[in-house]
């Protein structure tokens, strides 16, 4: 419908110092508000569409909005822009002047929650509430301002900068405009970063002393030595024979982070997820006791809000369905499904291409066919997870619409396991096939393992798998830290400046004259506001999904790449900065929350923490070759044999872990290509794959089940070693420090005592 010409305002009264105008009124509600003794009555006024500039909100039908009315005390009228809300709506009364209350920050974040809170949960004539309407384009949005005020004049200055990486963060005065939520995320986020710097550290000493063995291991000499060993060919089709030395450089690589070194620094991260975990939560305790929210109560709060709003407001009850349950259940399986089927898909990639790259015209892609190949999965497998993160987000949303929640706290406990779920699998699903299965389900020459009964599954190198393993993290996590963290800048930069350039509508210009809005410096503030991106409840979730994803790179598979956590303490300093910019610069501002803690992220942390110690065990027991050498170092090394101080005792290792193959043993419909068939004819009639097989009928040895035992022995020491450190660590670091439990002790005291005192008081009366 067309918009009318705006009504006359009327004018704002100069009102005596020490006093103030309703325009104003903000402060003194949050005031009025904390003393929540005195009710708040809760009515409704019809207000036409034809009233003003509405910058935060876009009236495009006659609506139905909230006011709040206080025993006589507040005003009839209260615009919304001064509970600090993007909309300003007028009414031909007269405007009264209060007296004004001292500013405190925490009562304006108090008014915009309780303000924000009636706006969502009112609801119509026709029973619809704010979304409803924002749907059906009544209006556009609903946001609180970013406010010209001390405060975020400092964040934005001594904060949101890229020259203050380096800087501490302000927690106090992020609390002041933001609220305690975003507050404790920032918090946890620095301290995060802060003992990321240790791991970082040790992670980088033990991947500099793998470089150093870079030319010393007689493993890899062996390797680039071994010019008459005869490798069997890595597809049907063509292929050729190859020789081990021809991969000298891969076996150096594998052995610089396949070492003793990489023992250590697994069961060192293992402790170090659990002390993080626990001095954060001193950190946490120490924070919120100085807030005065250590027994805060979330429950309360928005049952308190919910009486503000309707002081005949009824509390919905606790309900169970086991039918519901169960359907969410085998959704959520369903999901899980399907995120394997892709991790299969990408396996399927991994061994089509190798069998093409091995059968390209290209040299190199001939003799680089698996390195290829794994380079090229990994980027799919990045490309697979930025689009399932979105289908993930709306499957876990519908699962929870489908729970029906009592409360947001429990709505956002609910989405935050599900989303969890859903992202590790599709972040992890290709990196727990290549540590656990690649190589080893895969058959052996002349029985091979085959998808659709024609391509033959990946084999390991000679060296071992973990060198495919640390590709794929490396990779995926420069790509995560790199093009991730350019579009979460650009796109919303780009996209606020493409919203300044656009013209806005005619039906505004009509509400709205150009020199008026030119003169009015609040209405140009409104403006500037209504032109940031959008945000909604699940902006700040986004932030720690995205740093719980990156705290799962560090820990789980860290023994494979331990540069890991530098990547990691790089990125994160980036990042502070990076969110920082957004919510003050990008955004507009969000709703501010209260909290006591970073919720059920630390179950998901802990969780974390352990699955890291069974990650970390596997990896090193089955992925790496660690165990393998040990076991023929000492079982069936020269050193053991002969008493022989002056040999390597890893000679005779690759030897000693290849098996043999008759080549004509292969299978019927195996290709073996012109040079193999003229290998054949000047006498080869063996070549070797890495196993551990007879040569007659292709059992397993005695080897194979020594190294088979160590490596469950070591998986079941391992664990439990780790297990039980992290236990002991977390009863040796309380959760809670004893200046925060004399403090809340000395609280507890001195209530009873008022208590009793008031009681002897009452009794004497």
């Amino acid at each position: 419908m067309a918009l009318e010409e705006p009504r006359q305002q009327t004018a704002r009264p100069q009102c005596p110092a020490g006093h103030t105008s309703d325009h104003q009124v903000g402060a003194e509600l949050g005031y009025w508000l904390l003393d929540l003794a005195v009710p708040y009555l809760h009515t409704s006024t019809h207000f036409l569409s034809q009233f003003t500039l509405v910058p935060g909100f876009s009236f495009s039908t006659e609506s139905h909005l909230p006011l709040l009315v206080q025993g006589g005390q507040l005003p009839i009228s209260s615009p919304l822009s001064s509970l600090d809300f993007g909309a300003q709506l007028f009414r031909d009364t007269t405007l009264g002047c209060i007296p004004r209350a001292a500013f405190n920050p925490s009562f304006s974040l108090l008014r915009i929650r309780i303000v924000n809170f009636i706006l969502h949960n009112t609801v119509t004539p026709d029973l619809e509430k704010l979304h409803d309407l924002i749907k059906k384009n009544v209006f556009e949005a609903a946001f609180p301002l970013h406010e010209k005020e001390e405060v975020r004049e400092f964040l934005k200055e001594k904060w949101a900068r890229w020259r203050d990486i380096f800087c501490q963060q302000p927690i106090e005065k992020i609390r002041c405009y933001f609220g305690e939520k975003v507050a404790l995320y920032f918090a946890w986020l620095g301290w995060y970063t802060y003992l990321l710097g240790f791991a970082a550290a040790v992670g980088l000493v033990v991947f500099v002393a793998g470089i150093t063995v870079f030319n010393s291991s007689q493993v890899s000499k062996e390797i680039c030595e071994a010019n008459d060993t005869i490798m069997c060919p890595l597809c049907d089709q063509k292929c050729p024979f190859w020789l081990l030395a021809d991969t000298c450089t891969y076996a150096r690589v594998t052995h610089m982070i396949d070492n003793e070194g990489t023992v250590v620094f697994a069961m060192f991260m293992a402790i170090w997820a659990t002390v993080f975990l626990e001095l954060w939560k001193r950190q946490r305790a120490q924070v919120v006791t100085n807030w005065k929210l250590y027994g805060w109560d979330e429950d309360e709060e928005e049952l308190a809000m919910e009486l503000i709003n309707n002081l005949q407001h009824e509390p919905r009850r606790y309900r169970h369905s086991y039918m519901r349950s169960t359907i969410v259940l085998l959704l959520v399986l369903l999901m899980i499904v399907v995120l394997i089927g892709i991790a299969h898909a990408l396996v399927i990639y991994r061994v089509v291409a190798t069998a093409l790259f091995t059968q390209s015209d290209s040299e190199f892609f001939r003799e680089q066919a698996n390195l290829v190949a794994v380079m090229t999965g990994a980027v799919l497998h990045y490309i697979t997870i930025v689009v399932m993160t979105k289908i993930n987000r709306r499957v876990a949303l519908f699962l929870c619409d489908l729970e029906k929640p009592r409360t947001f706290s429990q709505r956002e406990n609910n989405f935050t396991i599900k989303i969890f779920i859903f992202q590790f699998l599709t972040n992890f699903s290709s990196l727990i096939y290549i540590a656990f299965f690649l190589g080893r389900i895969n058959g052996h020459p002349g029985n091979y393992v085959r998808i659709a009964g024609k391509w033959r599954l990946e084999e390991c190198h000679p060296s071992g798998c973990i060198t495919d393993l640390f590709i794929q993290m490396a990779i995926i996590m420069m790509l995560k830290q790199t093009i991730s963290n350019v579009v979460e800048y650009l796109v919303p930069w780009l996209a606020h400046k493409m919203r300044k350039r656009q013209k806005r509508p005619k039906e505004k210009h009509l509400v709205l004259g150009e020199e008026e809005e030119a003169e009015d410096p609040c209405k140009k503030q409104w403006l500037s506001n209504y032109q940031l991106n959008e945000v909604n409840i699940f902006s700040l979730f986004d932030e720690f999904l995205e740093m719980v994803i990156q705290y799962s790179f560090t820990t789980i598979f860290v023994a494979a790449f331990p540069l890991a956590p530098l990547l990691a303490f790089f990125n994160n300093l980036f990042e502070i900065r990076l969110d920082a910019i957004k919510m003050m610069r990008l955004r507009r501002r969000m709703v501010p929350r209260k909290a006591n803690d970073i919720g059920i992220w630390v179950q998901v942390l802990e969780a974390i923490g352990i699955l890291a110690v069974i990650g970390n065990g596997l990896v090193i027991a089955i992925t790496s070759d660690f165990i393998p050498v040990q076991v023929y170092k000492y079982t069936y090394s020269p050193c053991m044999k002969e008493n022989n101080t002056a040999v390597d005792c890893l000679t005779g290792y690759i030897n000693h872990s290849l098996s043999v193959f008759h080549i004509e043993h292969f299978e019927p419909d195996t290709n073996l290509g012109i040079e193999t068939i003229d290998l054949v004819k000047n006498g080869t009639t063996l070549c070797r794959y890495r196993d551990y097989r007879n040569d007659e009928d292709y059992s397993y040895t005695v080897q194979f089940w020594h190294v088979f035992a160590a490596r469950l022995a070591f998986l079941i020491l391992f664990e439990h070693v780790a297990l039980c450190v992290k236990l002991i660590a977390a009863w040796y670091v309380p959760d809670v420090p004893l200046s925060v439990k004399n403090h809340l002790l000395d609280e507890k005291h001195n209530n009873l005592r008022k208590e009793l005192s008031m009681m002897e008081y009452s009794t004497e009366v």
